[in-house]
């Protein structure tokens, strides 16, 4: 069984007991979560596609951590200009596992 969510404004397909990193999220290391806004649910071959949202479906998920993707390098330059900027950016995340999914 999967779903597919939006979680933080992206789109994820989530299983249950499973590990997925998303923009960081609210709520203390070891908080519930549920998400109610499902897309679509899949059970053994039977999917049901909302319009935009299935009703009645949520997937409840717990926050195992919070951290920090690794650093992406932003370097510019303009030839024979002596124009250089580098910068850094590290993405900040959160780690949940899905628990369970409810259709």
């Amino acid at each position: 069984m999967y779903a597919i969510v939006e979680i933080a404004g992206q789109q994820f397909k989530v299983e249950a007991n499973k590990f997925i990193y998303t923009h960081r999220l609210e709520g203390e290391v070891g908080a519930s979560l549920s998400f109610d806004k499902v897309l679509l649910v899949d059970n053994a071959g039977a999917v049901s596609v909302g319009a935009p949202l299935v009703s009645g479906a949520t997937v409840n998920a717990t926050i195992l951590s919070h951290l920090q993707d690794d650093k992406v390098i932003v370097f510019k330059k303009k030839r024979r200009k002596g124009y250089k900027k580098k910068n850094g950016h590290r993405q900040q995340l959160t780690k949940i596992q899905i628990e369970s999914i409810i259709a």
